[in-house]
């Protein structure tokens, strides 16, 4: 039996242009490049503004920690941890919880207990 040969003007039922619903090749995976972290710049030693300000706004706040001194002041957390000291010293701020280095502190009573 010859070969069926197509009726002009028809187009085909299964064209070879027509693209396989389930079947083909995935695209790769393209892997993030990870997330940036903007990069701080925090001062390594006090200006004169700076010092002013831990001293007026510092004792202040309700909870102090080094890293809360550090965000809000722009400054390192090495300095944060002896700007605290100081603070402590001077009795402008009190130990409420002291563990290995995480030390939280709070504002001294105004009477002074």
């Amino acid at each position: 039996m010859p070969p069926k040969t197509q009726a002009k003007g028809k187009t085909p039922a299964k064209g070879g242009k027509a693209k396989p619903s389930g079947s083909g090749k995935a695209k790769k995976k393209k892997w993030s490049k990870g997330k940036v972290r903007d990069k701080l710049n925090n001062l390594v030693m006090f200006d004169k503004a700076t010092y002013d300000k831990l001293y007026k706004e510092v004792p202040s706040y309700k909870l102090i920690t080094p890293a809360v001194v550090s965000e809000r002041l722009k400054i390192r957390g090495s300095l944060a941890r002896r700007a605290c000291l100081e603070l402590l010293q001077k009795g402008l701020i009190k130990v409420v919880n002291k563990h290995h280095r995480q030390v939280i502190y709070t504002r001294a009573p105004k009477g002074g207990e």
